[in-house]
């Protein structure tokens, strides 16, 4: 009972890493599938997909496509109940999921201006309004999970969660731009990208080059490494 996943480039594809996370961190049997995303290749490497159209991907062991991460996310927590993908109490849970659905369909000014990417952490980065206004909308949603589930540090929920799968990219970005947030969003953003499994992902990602550097910015940039 195996799922194939489709994924793009592990260094900047940020809803790859979300949808390898969904199976990887719930030990859910699969196998990888690279699409062209930066060789112009996507669409060729898709076609067999159709209508799905953007990486992730998810084909069932009984071939059914899914697209779309958080259409991935709820057929996996359906079909895997046993693995705990959200939250068990029903409060968390649909918390969990209003996260997930806002980080989904929001936040275009981090997305639009922070590329997801592995490598280094960009100085000097002049964070836009825009962009300091999607970081406190992030801090008040992560405050007031903790607040509900009681965890003051750690995962958002106690246990790890589809909630903490989807803010991953966006701890990346915290990250990867040195984004001005609180001391305890710092930690958790480390707590993120120091699971063994995203340390696994970032190491792939090194394996792979580009020139010319896609999301290149104009400033000095410093070896990666986490706060603390």
């Amino acid at each position: 009972m195996t799922y194939d996943l489709y994924i793009g480039d592990r260094m900047y594809s940020s809803w790859s890493l979300r949808g390898w996370l969904m199976l990887e961190k719930f030990g859910l049997p699969y196998r990888t599938h690279m699409i062209g995303l930066y060789s112009g290749t996507m669409a060729e490497d898709l076609a067999h997909l159709a209508p799905a159209r953007l990486v992730p991907s998810l084909r069932t062991p009984e071939g059914i496509v899914v697209g779309e991460s958080l259409a991935m996310a709820e057929t996996l927590a359906e079909r895997h109940p046993e693995a705990g993908l959200w939250p068990s109490d029903p409060g968390l849970r649909a918390t969990a999921r209003w996260l997930c659905v806002e980080m989904a369909c929001g936040f275009a000014g981090l997305r639009g201006e922070c590329a997801m990417q592995l490598s280094h952490i960009w100085q000097r980065f002049d964070a836009s309004d825009a962009v300091k206004s999607d970081l406190a909308r992030i801090e008040t949603l992560w405050a007031h999970a903790r607040a509900l589930s009681g965890s003051p540090d750690g995962w958002l929920f106690g246990a790890y969660s589809l909630a903490d799968v989807f803010y991953t990219p966006v701890a990346a970005r915290i990250i990867g731009y040195d984004l001005p947030v609180s001391a305890a969003s710092r930690a958790y953003c480390a707590a993120l990208l120091s699971d063994p499994a995203v340390l696994r992902w970032q190491e792939l990602a090194q394996q792979v080059s580009y020139d010319p550097e896609p999301y290149a910015l104009d400033l000095p940039r410093q070896p990666w490494r986490l706060p603390g």
